[in-house]
């Protein structure tokens, strides 16, 4: 089965873009180029489907971190860094600004496709519309809209939820296949007056579950990590 995604790679050396991009074409994704930060954002000023960011982290003139700093103010796009030696500054630095994975030159193109794969794994758009002109997302048999604040059930109609049941949903929907600590949880949803022993989470979470799954007793959306938090599984 081909790859679908849409990969921009970014360097400022045309015979290694026009290889990683031969290559990845070659396995079924669609492939874009530029050569450096100027060029990425007129791409994505015309492409609003791009899933995936390749990009070298030291290029003349904006570097990576930049440029980087730049694209998450404008998207959720997936991003993996091309680096040189694999400096741990450069990986800290890089994860801070959201990087999603690091990839040490000279690529190693089939490492590349594995890495490519594994992360778009985690953020592939077909189930997770966070886009800022479609914040629209399937989250077990319902339709969650971030914009709208609404919750849609499998007829289109619309399921009323507290807002405290949308704060969770949302942390749920922007962190897909990570765990969340009950900590957080009740960081995001209690806001201000979270009770440090308040365990309530659990409960809510029940009651999501009702509404969400189609076995609650069997939960598939959102699962319980035995000792850690939960975890949002996306179809």
């Amino acid at each position: 089965m081909k790859d679908k995604s849409q990969i921009i790679i970014v360097d400022d050396e045309p015979d290694f873009r026009e290889l990683v991009s031969d290559y990845l074409e070659a396995e079924g994704f669609d492939c874009l180029q530029a050569g450096d930060g100027a060029e990425l954002e007129k791409i994505m000023a015309k492409n609003q489907g791009l899933d995936l960011i390749l990009l070298d982290l030291h290029m003349p003139g904006d570097d990576g971190f930049t440029v980087a700093k730049r694209v998450k103010e404008l998207s959720d796009v997936a991003i993996i860094f091309l680096t040189g030696a694999g400096d741990p500054v450069d990986r800290v630095v890089g994860l801070e600004l959201g990087a999603d994975d690091f990839i040490a030159k000279p690529v190693v193109l089939r490492e590349l496709l594995a890495r490519v794969r594994a992360v778009l794994r985690r953020t592939k758009k077909h189930y997770l519309h966070l886009s800022k002109h479609n914040r629209r997302v399937r989250i077990g048999k319902c339709i969650f809209d971030l914009d709208a604040h609404k919750l849609f059930g499998e007829g289109g109609e619309e399921i009323k939820i507290t807002s405290m049941q949308f704060d969770l949903l949302k942390a749920f929907v922007e962190n897909p296949n990570r765990v969340l600590t009950r900590d957080h949880l009740l960081e995001t949803a209690h806001k201000q007056d979270r009770n440090p022993f308040d365990r309530s989470i659990d409960i809510r979470i029940a009651r999501i579950r009702k509404i969400i799954e189609v076995d609650p007793k069997k939960p598939q959306v959102i699962k319980t990590v035995r000792g850690a938090g939960y975890i949002f599984v996306p179809e």
